[in-house]
């Protein structure tokens, strides 16, 4: 572990009292420092030994599904690149470096570098929506050397957490049907403001339909989903006299808007909500509830307001929803916030396969990789997946579908980012192209995924390459 000899001392440079922020938030000019102190000193150590312009290939993948997971769904990719496209060190945050005192020892040709740099390679990736398994490349960042070490950190903030939330929304999604509607919102929840935006994008992407994060939902080119909350009907109630009072008073603003009900008693209040409606004095979207048994307060509910939509909520994920489902709970549409936001997280890990053109592998003990830079070649029988083929990038597709495509070449992204619809789309797809057995939620198989002929051999060969003082 770095230490400071002199922290007093660190702590008053005003250099560094230039970089104090008690928001702790930051914007596409600090992406370069949003980054693990070792990436910046491995990159100053290979500039130290001449190296850091080597070519160098890493590959972001997961070694294991989260528990109970049969498949991932790739995301975060529109993110990363332009992360990399905005890759820039200003003077002053070299100047804030250097104030660390961390970097003393290190060659003048390391700030000349970060001033001057910027991120020149080449990225593969899976498209964003795509079900991908262990073992298998998100994506291929192919750069010199101290870039391609540099990005390690970001790339694998936005994809594995962006990939997790993915995942959840599509497996809801395929457990509610394509009927049922689902509003994200997971904000409260999400770790952070940042990942509340990308959770919000995640989801949308993944399969949900709307977010009640109204940034994000702008950003998005969405409309934000929403209801009301205890509070108003308590505060309102409180004042006016009663809980219908409130309910109309929240109507007089917003027309026929989805309501909260279960804020004292949801069954009386379905019954003086019924005879409006029926009455034709009040138009109804939608009533919410968000505590007790949903079971069986959906199914009174629904015998009072017949044509009204009914929306649960309260800690909900698709193990919930799938047993809601199979005891017939009168429920149309979902509100997904803790469960969808956080959970088992995808631990997607990034790791050096080729240096300087000589294949390289990790060789630890359950944490061993595969060599060289490689390809997923994914092949169908009736539109199901049938197998995926792990190979290396020189080989021959034999009739199968390689999933890797060059988005970026030479720091410049190929093509312009994929819409919402889109990616929404090729999740729906992918899911639907997965054999039963890999969606089910309950002890799920993922699909059989070989290893090439060519890659098990380069394994073999790189083994034999161990360093001798490794063995």
């Amino acid at each position: 572990m770095t230490t400071f000899p002199d922290l007093e001392r660190y702590t008053n440079n005003q250099q560094q009292q230039n970089y104090l922020n008690q928001e702790l938030n930051f914007a596409a000019e600090d992406y370069s420092l949003l980054t693990d102190l070792y990436q910046l000193t491995m990159a100053a150590c290979y500039t130290g030994e001449g190296v850091e312009q080597k070519q160098a290939s890493f590959e972001l993948f997961a070694r294991k599904l989260p528990e109970g997971f049969g498949y991932l769904i790739a995301m975060g990719l529109a993110q990363a690149l332009e992360y990399l496209k905005k890759l820039r060190f200003s003077p002053s945050q070299i100047e804030a470096l250097q104030a660390t005192g961390i970097f003393s020892q290190v060659s003048d040709r390391f700030w000349s570098l970060l001033a001057e740099g910027c991120f020149t390679g080449d990225v593969w990736a899976v498209p964003e929506g795509t079900a991908v398994f262990a073992n298998q490349p998100l994506l291929r960042v192919e750069a010199p050397l101290w870039q391609a070490q540099l990005v390690e950190t970001y790339l694998l903030n936005t994809l594995n957490y962006q990939t997790l939330i993915a995942t959840r929304a599509a497996r809801i999604r395929d457990v509610a049907g394509e009927q049922a509607t689902l509003l994200e919102f997971g904000t409260r929840r999400a770790f952070s403001p940042q990942g509340s935006l990308w959770a919000a994008r995640a989801a949308l992407a993944g399969g949900l339909d709307s977010t009640s994060n109204v940034l994000a939902a702008l950003q998005l080119n969405q409309k934000p989903s929403g209801t009301m909350a205890h509070a108003l009907v308590m505060a309102l109630s409180a004042m006016a006299g009663s809980e219908e009072q409130a309910f109309s008073a929240f109507h007089r603003y917003f027309p026929g808007a989805p309501l909260l009900i279960d804020t004292y008693d949801t069954i009386a209040a379905a019954h003086r909500l019924a005879q409006k409606v029926n009455s034709g004095e009040m138009h109804l979207t939608g009533v919410r509830l968000d505590s007790g048994d949903l079971v069986t307060l959906s199914k009174q509910v629904r015998s009072l307001l017949p044509g009204v939509p009914i929306f649960a909520s309260g800690d909900l994920d698709e193990w919930e929803i799938a047993r809601l489902k199979a005891v017939d709970a009168q429920i149309d549409g979902y509100g997904l916030g803790t469960r969808l936001v956080t959970g088992a997280p995808v631990n997607g890990v990034y790791k050096l396969v080729e240096i300087d053109g000589i294949p390289v592998m990790k060789e630890s003990r359950d944490k061993a990789t595969y060599p060289g830079r490689k390809q997923i070649f994914r092949s169908f029988a009736g539109g199901t997946i049938k197998v995926d083929r792990l190979g290396l990038a020189t080989e021959t597709s034999l009739g199968e579908e390689p999933l890797l495509q060059l988005v970026m070449k030479e720091g410049q992204q190929l093509q312009p980012p994929e819409s919402l619809a889109t990616i929404r789309h090729r999740t729906a797809a992918s899911v639907a192209s997965l054999p039963q057995q890999t969606r089910r939620l309950d002890r799920p198989v993922s699909v059989n995924v070989e290893i090439s002929n060519a890659l098990q051999g380069l394994t073999q060969e790189t083994k034999k390459q161990t360093p001798k003082d490794a063995k």
